[in-house]
């Protein structure tokens, strides 16, 4: 049997929250979570004390989201 590679670009598809959190373990500095429970729930958690600090952070994603269209 060959060997699964995972595919680490951008896609259509949703992927399981277990592997994109997964992935970023051990990468990342400071984390943001958003995202519904399985019960349909918002849920929202940060390693990050400063809300004005999420606020900016979050913002900056949403503009680079938003780029993504022009690529």
């Amino acid at each position: 049997m060959g060997k699964v590679v995972q595919f680490n670009g951008i896609t259509r598809l949703d992927l399981p929250p277990d592997r994109i959190l997964s992935n970023a373990m051990e990468q990342l500095e400071s984390v943001v979570i958003i995202g519904y429970d399985t019960q349909g729930n918002e849920y929202f958690a940060t390693n990050l004390a400063d809300g004005g600090t999420v606020l900016w952070l979050l913002e900056r994603c949403k503009k680079d989201l938003l780029e993504l269209i022009d690529d």
